[in-house]
């Protein structure tokens, strides 16, 4: 069989043979889109990195990967799907809400899971999250903004306006900070939104809430993330208490995040791949998944450095106790 044909039937295997069956004489090609470094996004690529690889598919052996990172530019994000596409890769995982459009925007044929999504609908990405139809499905991030916003409130009981930073360019942060909105006014308190379009203006973003806030609380925006320990510094120079919406920000500096384990949603994302890759199941057939269990991340060195003091009873609930 010539290599060209292998390509081909590895596309129209996906309903069929499934990749795994029509790559056999190479090595399955994955390619993986992340729109930024940072360590959510880092941990969901290495979960599904180590479940390809601990069941039956083996990095340099049966599967080859192809890992690009954008930088937090969209224009290359788009080259980087683009790119994908001519090389006629077998699957796609796409790291993050930009990413996942970027590379639904260049295909309707390769199959795409994607992770760190926080709303597939709202981004276009599939049609419904239990009948996704097309050629993407994957796990979503959509943080449990009641719960966090409850979170807040138990730490800090008197809290009446609270802050939050994000790029309004992001639709996922669009998205959290609408929740956020919609959460803290049913509890009376008044939210100020501080926008920031890249990592260089999150410092003055931050800085703009000073004096206007008594906490903040930051989404899963990978513009703000990327540049967290601005927002930690400027809330450890004015005592205000740093809340995030992800774990891995907890150990930057924040002092507190319920959230999902990016580890686990990336290990989660590969076992819905590995489906695909094993010709059980249509992409279109895999209905989007989220993770129900949480965790809980605790600062108290950092709480401590911005005015709180974290409670007996909230230690005692933690995941984690960052030292």
């Amino acid at each position: 069989m010539k290599l060209r044909d292998v390509a081909v039937l590895s596309l129209i295997g996906v309903g069929c043979l499934g990749i795994a069956s029509a790559g056999e004489d190479r090595p399955i090609r994955i390619g993986i889109t992340q729109i930024v470094e940072h360590p959510a996004l880092d941990a969901t690529r290495k979960g599904f990195l180590d479940d390809l690889d601990e069941h039956g598919f083996p990095s340099g052996k049966r599967v080859d990967y192809d890992h690009k990172n954008a930088q937090n530019n969209r224009a290359v994000s788009g080259q980087i799907a683009r790119k994908f596409v001519g090389d006629r890769l077998d699957l796609i995982l796409a790291i993050s809400t930009p990413s996942a459009q970027d590379a639904a925007a260049a295909t309707k044929e390769i199959p795409i899971f994607f992770s760190a999504v926080t709303d597939p609908v709202s981004a276009g990405l599939v049609k419904a999250l239990d009948s996704p139809g097309g050629n993407l499905s994957g796990t979503t991030d959509r943080s449990p903004t009641a719960r966090q916003v409850d979170l807040i409130l138990e730490i800090l009981p008197p809290v009446k306006r609270l802050g939050t930073i994000f790029n309004p360019g992001e639709v996922n942060s669009v998205i959290s900070v609408k929740e956020l909105e919609d959460e803290t006014a049913k509890r009376g308190i008044m939210l100020l939104k501080a926008p920031a379009t890249s990592s260089s203006a999150v410092k003055m973003a931050a800085e703009s809430l000073v004096g206007k806030v008594e906490a903040i609380h930051v989404p899963t925006d990978n513009t703000v993330v990327l540049a967290i320990e601005s927002v930690v510094r400027v809330c450890q120079e004015n005592k205000i208490p740093l809340f995030a919406a992800d774990v891995d920000s907890v150990t930057r500096g924040a002092v507190a995040a319920l959230a999902v384990d990016y580890y686990q949603l990336g290990r989660q994302t590969g076992a819905m791949a590995r489906k695909v890759l094993e010709g059980r199941i249509k992409v279109s057939e895999l209905p989007v998944e989220h993770q129900k269990e949480l965790l809980l991340h605790l600062n108290p060195g950092q709480a401590a450095k911005m005015g709180v003091n974290l409670s007996d009873a909230i230690v005692r609930k933690a995941s984690k106790i960052v030292p």
